[in-house]
């Protein structure tokens, strides 16, 4: 091979990745600003391209939480995706992923009686979901292991949560790493009346066997067990505490934790009332409610 040849061979291998590129590399800091922009701006983002790994889909990811930060608040704790077999078959991963959630994730409240008003246009794909949270009561949920009633012995509380994630992507951009890169679209949502973590057999059992529903005004949307969450809800959790190790990181007390969906996303509509319904996790049935103006 001529020298100008081998120059412009070696130039190509050693140039970075661009969004559309067959190369893997973590995305350019102006890659990572130009989709926080769009998310911000509620416009549909472009993403990485197909061939994003999974270690550059979690350095972008890394980038992007703290620009969002500015705008959505101090991240309070992680999100949990695609925790059942439907979501992973569909982004094509065989595991869940991770993103972090922000103050603005945990700051609206709304009941049956008294729903949370979210515009129903807050994001690029504007979306609701039937998930779960847990609070965080000490530090010693990251040596719980997988004993279920171990680990509530190191929560607090339980809370009813519908999620109001951002899908982000525009038409054909949205794969399991890209949506990584994209912090598992965290963004908002709507908490329900907090019920108190009881360390018991019983409690956990009726974690996994309560049935969760999720409807509009108009009609109901999907119901799933608590067991749709990994076979239960409580077993994401040592799977977060092994995926934070992996970056030197431990469940702090206090934080909150974003079990995942028991339904598939929903596109928002304007003018409805989305609710979740627990029935079986306490005596009687519990609600959480947002209205999408």
């Amino acid at each position: 091979m001529r020298r100008p040849a081998l120059l412009a061979a070696t130039a190509l291998l050693a140039a970075p990745l661009t969004a559309a590129g067959a190369l893997a590399a973590c995305p350019s800091d102006a890659d990572v600003a130009r989709m926080a922009g769009d998310i911000l701006a509620s416009r549909p983002a472009q993403g990485y391209g197909p061939n994003l790994s999974m270690e550059d889909a979690t350095c972008a990811r890394e980038k992007l939480v703290p620009i969002l930060a500015r705008e959505l608040g101090a991240p309070v704790g992680y999100k949990v995706g695609l925790t059942n077999a439907a979501a992973q078959q569909r982004f094509g991963l065989p595991h869940p992923i991770r993103g972090t959630i922000y103050q603005a994730t945990i700051r609206a409240h709304g009941t049956a009686a008294s729903p949370a008003e979210v515009r129903h246009d807050f994001g690029a794909l504007p979306n609701v979901e039937a998930d779960l949270l847990v609070r965080v009561r000490d530090e010693g949920i990251n040596e719980a292991g997988a004993d279920r009633v171990q680990i509530l012995r190191h929560l607090d509380q339980v809370i009813p949560f519908i999620e109001m994630p951002d899908l982000v992507f525009a038409q054909g951009q949205m794969t399991g790493t890209n949506l990584v890169a994209a912090n598992v679209g965290a963004r908002l949502g709507v908490l329900g009346d907090p019920i108190p973590a009881e360390a018991t057999p019983d409690f956990a059992a009726r974690l996994a066997s309560m049935t969760v529903i999720l409807a509009t005004d108009q009609k109901e949307l999907s119901r799933a067990p608590g067991s749709a969450l990994l076979g239960h809800p409580l077993d994401v959790i040592p799977w977060l505490v092994e995926d934070l190790k992996r970056d030197g990181r431990r469940l702090r007390a206090g934080e909150i934790i974003s079990l995942g969906g028991f339904s598939a996303a929903t596109p928002t509509e304007a003018g409805r009332t989305f609710t979740v319904t627990y029935q079986g996790l306490v005596a009687q049935p519990v609600t959480v409610a947002v209205r999408t103006p």
